[in-house]
Order: structure tokens, then C-alpha cells, then sequence
């Protein structure tokens, strides 16, 4: 059996929906700059990003410091939500550098659009509604694909990273934070798509995960585990039961002889 795909979209689109319009409504897990700050990021940096951007954060890691964003570099932000991410590799890509968000839950797509609009960066930043499988990027024409959280939710992992390598220009990098696991999950677990949608019954065993990134003609170069907390008492279970954890990795796409 798997996860009812229908059903999984509207769940996530739901929830994310929430995050978007009241991100103070209390959810399973931590949002906020609460949450980017104890996962790494740079505090100075998240002053430049918009504050309501921030405060619809709901990622489970941090990778800039993998990333390495460099001034005049396009960037790709998969499942970019409010567009924290977008914002913060804005100031780091610099006044000839894009930064390219997809996401297809439209209220956070309005909402990271109208922050754009009235923010120093909007020259810099677009977002794009689409699908992470079927991206609306042309070929070969982003330097490094970034992702926090979001690649879980995915029915079709390897389809999706066969996407961020068909988007990636040679030698460009991919480097994100997800959560995976030590053992493959029950069934049970990854044919409810409420946990999925809570970020646990999509999360891949750690080997596959890696083995489809690998597939799609990337090189995993760096892997680590991060500094994050599940809150709900099913998630701190899954945690133990079955070592979900979130790790940041990345690698890169090499150049064909």
C-alpha cells in the first residue's frame, strides 16, 4: 500500500496554508525566528529578511554554510513557502544575483509575493507557483538548489531530484536539511497522510534518500545531523522508534565528460 497522493496534497497544502495566515496558531512544530536561530542561522542576517517571512519559518535545518552563495549566482528554493530562504540568500547573491522560490500553496506564495514587493531585495527575488517534480525552471539555468523541509512531503523523491539536477548548471550545487530515517518506517505510518503531512511519514531511510539523490547524477559530498526537536509526543515516538532525525547535505552536479 501507499499514501493516498490526493489526499496528501490537500493535507499539506492545508497545513501550510495555516502556517502561512497564523503562524501563532500553535502546530507540531516549532516555527519562527525561535526555531531558525537554534538551527543556525546567522541573526544579523535574519535582521535583513522581512519579519512576517521569518515568522512563517518551518524548517528543520540549516545549510548556508554548505550552500556558499556567491554575489551575481542564481539560487532555487523548492517548496519556499513565505520565502525565509529566498529573502536570506537574497543578501547573500547580492544586487546581480536571482533567487528563485516554487511552491503550489498559493496563500504562501501571496504572501512571500506581497513581502517581495515591499522589500529591498524585490529586484533579486521571484516566486513561482509549480511542483517540485515538474519545476517551472529551464534547464541548466541555476548554480545551486536549496530546500528546508519540504522534500519529505514528496511522494516521488527520486523524480524530484532528477528535477534539481535537470535545473543545475555543471559543477552547480544542491544542499538542503530534511528529515529521514535510521530503519524504513511502518506502513501504517507511510499510509497516513496526516504524517506525512506532519513530516514524518514522508521521511525516506536515510540510505534510500541519498541513493536517489545519486540517482538523478548527483554526488553526495557532505552529510550531517542537526540540531532539531520534534515537539508533538508521536513524533518524539517515530524518533525513537525508528531514528527519524533531520540532517543537512550537500552535493554537487559534476561535469560530463
Amino acid at each position: 500500500m501507499a499514501v493516498d497522493t490526493q489526499e496528501l496534497e490537500a493535507k499539506v497544502q492545508q497545513m501550510y496554508r495555516e502556517v502561512a495566515l497564523h503562524p501563532d496558531a500553535g502546530f507540531h512544530f516549532e516555527l519562527g525566528r525561535g526555531l531558525a536561530e537554534s538551527v543556525g542561522y546567522d541573526p544579523a542576517r535574519l535582521d535583513l529578511v522581512p519579519v512576517d517571512a521569518v515568522a512563517s519559518f518551518a524548517g528543520v535545518g540549516h545549510f548556508f554554510d554548505l550552500a556558499d552563495p556567491r554575489p551575481g549566482e542564481t539560487l532555487l528554493d523548492l517548496g519556499s513557502g513565505s520565502g525565509m530562504d529566498v529573502f536570506y540568500a537574497a543578501t547573500l547573491v547580492g544586487a546581480a544575483g536571482q533567487v528563485i522560490g516554487v511552491d503550489f500553496t498559493r496563500e504562501q506564495l501571496a504572501k512571500a509575493r506581497r513581502l517581495a514587493a515591499g522589500h529591498g531585495t524585490a529586484a533579486t527575488v521571484e516566486f513561482r507557483e509549480g511542483r517540485l517534480d515538474d519545476l517551472p525552471v529551464d534547464d541548466a539555468s541555476v548554480d545551486c538548489v536549496i530546500s528546508n523541509g519540504v522534500i519529505n512531503l514528496c511522494p516521488d523523491k527520486a523524480l524530484v531530484f532528477a528535477e534539481a539536477a535537470r535545473v543545475l548548471r555543471p559543477e552547480g550545487r544542491l544542499a538542503l536539511a530534511d528529515i529521514v530515517t535510521d530503519v524504513p518506517l511502518a506502513e501504517g505510518i507511510v499510509c497516513n497522510a496526516d504524517l506525512w503531512a506532519a513530516c514524518i511519514g514522508g521521511a525516506a531511510q536515510v540510505d534510500d534518500y541519498v541513493a536517489a539523490i545519486e540517482k538523478s547524477g548527483l554526488v553526495v559530498e557532505v552529510m550531517r545531523r542537526n540540531r532539531y526537536g520534534f515537539l508533538s509526543a508521536g513524533a518524539q515516538g517515530a524518533e525513537k522508534t525508528y531514528g527519524v532525525r533531520s540532517v543537512s547535505l550537500l552535493a554537487h552536479k559534476p561535469v560530463q565528460p
